[in-house]
């Protein structure tokens, strides 16, 4: 709840009961959520005073609507401004297992909440049913937030959704928000691709969708790219293995990460050889992101990485 209280503490009071009609901030509340001034200093000597642009925050909410919105990785400091608007003006919000307490906090009293959450195995609401009630709260006249963890269009089975509600003639809009790729990344203190390390960047869904499915290793066993695993927690040595039959080194950077962006954030840097054993010593919870790529070296020396992150890796040769 620190970071809900950060984020409500960037507004008055005054702005806060202004969130609830349509309104423009100006350039002091715009300043003070966004750091920016009056002066752009120029790096030859030069100053040039501009004007501020006005960050608005009332836009459409509109009923009949659904809007299918990121939450982003956890940490609600990471919310976008659309969402947040959004989810303060929205009549019924559908929200999935993933997404933080302090993220619905932003809802208001009284307005109607929806979980259809999923786990590994335990789908509370068939996803049928999920389009289905998004259909039928749109017909009733209602805004809706259908609010997903992460972004919606990344393993977020958006496109199902999307299909539903075009079925039934409803409109949609979709409010993009960041992924567990960039928040682990982030959090880790390293960029995803490098002009040293990673000209290519893939994101892959671990889970394989169907029976007797299997990725293609030899396409993705590939030193000039960053892959991205996503919900593969459970697969990490399933991975590891075809990767490296496949050609990558044994010694080929991977890491795991945990919760990204949140308090709680934990991680795990080894190598292909050695993470499958380095998981079992010291099991991560769900969920977990899995990078696979010599970005990963990078961890040891970022001054943007967590000491704790720092001490699980070398520093490269």
């Amino acid at each position: 709840m620190r970071a809900l209280s950060q984020l409500k503490s960037l507004l008055s009071p005054e702005l806060l009961r202004r969130a609830q009609r349509p309104r423009a901030l100006g350039q002091a509340a715009f300043s003070r959520l966004h750091g920016l001034g009056h002066i752009v200093r120029s790096p030859f000597g030069r100053s040039t005073r501009v004007k501020a642009p006005t960050l608005t925050l009332d836009g459409e909410c509109r009923a009949g609507r659904v809007y299918l919105v990121g939450a982003g990785s956890g940490d609600v400091e990471l919310l976008t401004l659309k969402a947040a608007r959004l989810l303060q003006q929205a009549e019924a919000v559908v929200y999935d297992r993933l997404v933080g307490d302090d993220v619905l906090a932003l809802i208001p009293a009284g307005h109607e909440r929806y979980y259809v959450g999923k786990a590994r195995g335990h789908h509370s609401v068939p996803q049928a049913e999920i389009g289905a009630l998004l259909v039928k709260l749109a017909r009733e006249g209602k805004s809706v937030v259908r609010l997903k963890g992460g972004d919606p269009g990344v393993f977020g089975r958006m496109g199902e959704e999307l299909a539903a509600l075009a079925e039934a003639g409803v409109e949609a809009e979709i409010v993009p928000g960041i992924t567990a790729a960039s928040a682990a990344a982030a959090g880790m203190g390293i960029p995803l691709t490098d002009r040293a390390h990673a000209q290519q960047l893939r994101f892959v869904t671990a889970q394989l969708c169907r029976k007797d499915g299997e990725p293609d290793w030899a396409e993705l066993a590939r030193q000039d790219e960053t892959l991205i695993f996503y919900m593969g927690l459970t697969k990490v040595e399933a991975i590891c293995a075809g990767l490296r039959r496949n050609g990558l080194p044994d010694d080929w950077p991977i890491m795991l990460v945990a919760n990204a962006s949140l308090p709680e954030q934990a991680s795990l840097v080894g190598s292909l050889a050695d993470m499958p054993e380095k998981l079992a010593a010291s099991p991560l919870p769900s969920p977990c992101l899995i990078v696979v790529g010599s970005v990963v070296r990078m961890v040891a020396t970022s001054p943007a990485a967590a000491q704790s992150a720092r001490a699980e890796i070398s520093p490269p040769r």
